[in-house]
């Protein structure tokens, strides 16, 4: 990847140095999810494997590990059925990105029913770390399911507690993952 791939969208999701190249077809995703929420400065949508389930079922994803307190509010799920109909599932077009926005309100994340998951956040490197804790909490939590038995999540103390100092330790994290990322 070269850094002339990389497109700048507005806020109305069109291309601010276009010259050409094809657009990004989920750029309503980020477009009004950055226009409804102005704290938000970096966001991911992911297709995260462990996440689908709980897209797709009532079993609502929950924080079970300290790193997925930033979910303890709740996730809600987004199903663009009900905001468009049948689709392909994608969001194409800014209404669709504005009901997704809605869906998301004030969470750090919402579940794409069949689709994926959206996790927001104040930088990329946070928002980095949210995706990649997002992903393993629901893997820790349908192998907490799957042993039976009561589970317990984290409390809403014990989740602003974690959230006190959800940055700790995050430069030395960021910087593993740029140096995977680049040695792909």
């Amino acid at each position: 990847m070269a850094l002339d791939d990389l497109m700048e969208y507005d806020l109305s999701s069109s291309p601010v140095n276009y010259a050409g190249r094809p657009m990004y077809l989920e750029r309503f995703i980020h477009g009004e999810i950055y226009r409804a929420r102005p704290d938000v400065k970096a966001i991911v949508h992911t297709h995260a494997a462990s996440l689908i389930p709980f897209g797709v079922s009532s079993v609502p994803l929950r924080a079970v590990h300290q790193s997925a307190a930033f979910i303890a509010q709740g996730v809600p799920v987004f199903d663009a059925r009900e905001a468009a109909g049948m689709t392909d599932l994608l969001i194409r077009d800014a209404a669709l990105g504005r009901a997704l926005a809605q869906s998301l309100a004030s969470h750090n994340a919402v579940l794409m029913r069949g689709h994926g998951a959206v996790v927001v956040g104040p930088s990329l490197p946070l928002v980095v770390r949210r995706s990649i804790n997002l992903a393993l909490n629901a893997t820790f939590q349908m192998q907490a399911m799957a042993l039976g038995g009561e589970i317990v999540y984290l409390a809403p103390q014990e989740a602003r507690e974690v959230l006190a100092r959800e940055d700790a330790g995050l430069d030395r994290a960021w910087e593993f993952w740029k140096r995977k990322a680049m040695s792909k």
